[in-house]
């Protein structure tokens, strides 16, 4: 079966190395836009203390997370061990202790269905800023040593390269849908058609302008986050994932690179460029998070440009009365955590197989605009 991939970050990657193992002939569209949330994010893998109740993210977040050692098995196989991903755990904090306490009994709660959470345990104010010393004094913290980080870039350059050594065409141009008789019948791209059997969208928040040209519409918006990477003179290669009673989150990459993010601007539309205000935002945060950073030497801002539906939930599935095409999409803020995952859905889904997750609780109407599909 010939299977076209429209959008190469994270989500694409995936989808085009999993039809790969699969036996599928495949084309991935790359189109490498600035700003794409994949190149931009420092991945964040232990979903499990998230304070957002919707049960279906949340089913999806968790298969992501506990699907990772099994893709770094995978990508072994074509010697692909460069993927930015590492178990280090993670302190969740909080200065108060009823929230903390809640904190700790809610991870335990968590570990009973996702043994994945790993060792869960409450650290005192020592034992926390030991963890972390940037850090300022007066948190405790639940320690989960389940969580791991990722490097966006690294794992998306992974599977790309993992799935070129499988056979997939890989073509960095925008690409455009060849649509008849409400049929997607393959794309084109730099004057040229590639027919396929089936095509998967997986463009991000370029998504709607994609099939907004073949005269369909969707809902699917663009977030603007603007993070912070720094460098420290520390060995910190098995320091752990911070977690702050906040949507802000610190982490690091080793050799003393330290990352913190990330802003949240909406009606911003595609604007890639890092802003004074977004930057005093993200710097405030920090330095009351972790004041012993005031001294770090700025390496660069990074903006990426996330997806989000109405609902706020990822999608997959079918594209309404648009025939042999399929979508994956509105990842948000979890694309690196949920990214690779809901791309061996959306391959299997294409092919006929069976996935893990029900495609229903994640159906497409939900991005449908005035218009419809």
């Amino acid at each position: 079966m010939k299977i076209n991939v429209i959008g190469g970050g994270i989500l694409g990657a995936s989808a085009a190395f999993h039809l790969a193992l699969e036996g599928a002939e495949v084309t991935l569209f790359d189109a490498g836009h600035k700003g794409r949330a994949t190149s931009a994010g420092a991945g964040i893998i232990g979903p499990w203390l998230s304070q957002r109740r919707n049960k279906a993210w949340y089913n999806m977040a968790r298969g992501g997370a506990a699907y990772y050692p099994s893709l770094m098995e995978k990508l072994a196989w074509f010697n692909e061990t460069d993927t930015g991903y590492k178990k280090v755990g993670a302190v969740h904090l909080h200065d108060l202790e009823e929230r903390l306490q809640h904190k700790y009994k809610h991870a335990l709660k968590r570990r009973e269905d996702a043994p994945e959470v790993g060792e869960v345990s409450l650290l005192s104010e020592q034992e926390t800023k030991k963890m972390f010393p940037y850090i300022r004094e007066g948190y405790r913290s639940v320690h989960v040593t389940g969580s791991a980080r990722v490097d966006g870039r690294a794992l998306n350059e992974a599977l790309i390269r993992a799935a070129e050594k499988q056979g997939v065409k890989v073509v960095r141009s925008e690409a455009s849908l060849i649509t008849e008789d409400n049929a997607v019948h393959g794309a084109s791209a730099d004057g040229e058609s590639i027919r396929a059997d089936r095509t998967i969208i997986t463009a991000g928040a370029w998504s709607r302008k994609l099939l907004e040209k073949s005269g369909y519409w969707c809902e699917v918006s663009p977030q603007k986050g603007q993070i912070i990477h720094m460098r420290v003179p520390d060995d910190n290669e098995n320091w752990p994932v911070v977690m702050p009673h906040s949507e802000y989150y610190l982490l690091n990459f080793g050799r003393g690179h330290i990352v913190f993010g990330a802003t949240r601007e909406d009606e911003t539309g595609f604007d890639t460029r890092p802003t004074v205000g977004g930057q005093q935002e993200i710097m405030k945060a920090c330095l009351e998070l972790a004041p012993g950073l005031a001294d770090a030497e700025i390496i660069e801002t990074r903006v990426g440009i996330r997806p989000f539906t109405p609902g706020f939930l990822p999608v997959f599935g079918e594209v309404p009365e648009l025939k042999n095409a399929f979508m994956a999409d509105g990842l948000g803020a979890s694309g690196l955590t949920s990214g690779p995952f809901l791309g061996r859905e959306i391959a299997a889904l294409t092919l006929g197989l069976s996935t893990a997750l029900d495609p229903q609780m994640y159906n497409l109407s939900s991005t449908a605009g005035k218009n419809g599909f």
